[in-house]
């Protein structure tokens, strides 16, 4: 399994508009082939920093999501409203306590 982490910066006046698109594309991001985990955070200093944590079966599956229709939909709308360079991690879980 593969974990993706992308930290992201929003101008404060485009929130709503990240918040609204991630709503209407989150089923189909978290449906797509080898999704098997998303979620959203908001940082409780920083209102405009966002996280998205998602586990993929494998880096491929991740691949082939990067490179579909639906990323680069959800990236086109997405990228413009970034106040910062977005940051991302793959990681893989080592201890997990519940």
């Amino acid at each position: 399994m593969l974990i993706r982490i992308v930290k992201m910066g929003f101008y404060k006046e485009h929130i709503c508009t990240f918040l609204s698109n991630f709503d209407a594309n989150r089923e189909k991001i978290r449906a797509f082939e080898g999704c098997t985990f998303l979620e959203l955070y908001q940082d409780k200093q920083e209102s405009n920093i966002f996280f998205t944590y998602s586990y993929w079966r494998n880096e491929t599956d991740l691949d082939k999501y990067r490179q579909s229709d639906l990323f680069k939909n959800v990236w086109s709308k997405t990228k413009p409203l970034f106040d910062r360079k977005p940051e991302a991690w793959s990681v893989e879980k080592i201890v997990s306590l519940n």
